[in-house]
Parts: C-alpha cells; sequence; structure tokens
C-alpha cells in the first residue's frame, strides 16, 4: 500500500479580499448635465433594453471611450 494523500486546500487571507473590495470602492463623485434631447435619449435606450442602472451605463460608456482612446493614443518611443 501507498501513501495517502493529503489535499491542502490553499486559502485566501481574508485580508486580501477587503483590500481588494476597499480598491474598487467608487468615492469619487461627478456630474453631469444633458440636454432634454440627450436625457430623452438615454431613457428611450434604458426602456428599450431595459436597464435597470442608468449610473452604470453612462460610467460603462464613458471608461469605454476613455479607455479606447489611451490604448489608440499610447506612448511611441520613436
Amino acid at each position: 500500500m501507498g501513501r495517502k494523500k493529503t489535499s491542502k486546500v490553499a486559502g485566501v487571507d481574508p485580508a486580501y479580499f477587503d483590500k481588494q473590495r476597499e480598491a474598487l470602492r467608487r468615492s469619487h463623485r461627478k456630474s453631469v448635465f444633458f440636454n432634454d434631447k440627450e436625457l430623452a435619449a438615454i431613457q428611450e435606450y434604458c426602456r428599450r433594453f431595459k436597464v435597470g442602472s442608468r449610473s452604470a451605463l453612462i460610467r460603462q460608456a464613458v471608461m469605454e471611450r476613455v479607455l479606447r482612446g489611451l490604448e489608440e493614443n499610447h506612448p511611441t518611443l520613436f
């Protein structure tokens, strides 16, 4: 008979999860003003595509645009 295998479950430090959660917490507020047509378009989009959180929709759209712009215009060496 061979040795019995023991399985060790590697636990993740709970402090690590707390640190990650704290890093993702949104604490900086910005305000945006829309005119009547822009607001109507956002409301129509949310109604049509059943969007529950307008703030998440706007945040995602802004961040996609920002990250795409940074990716396209990354600094070059030459």
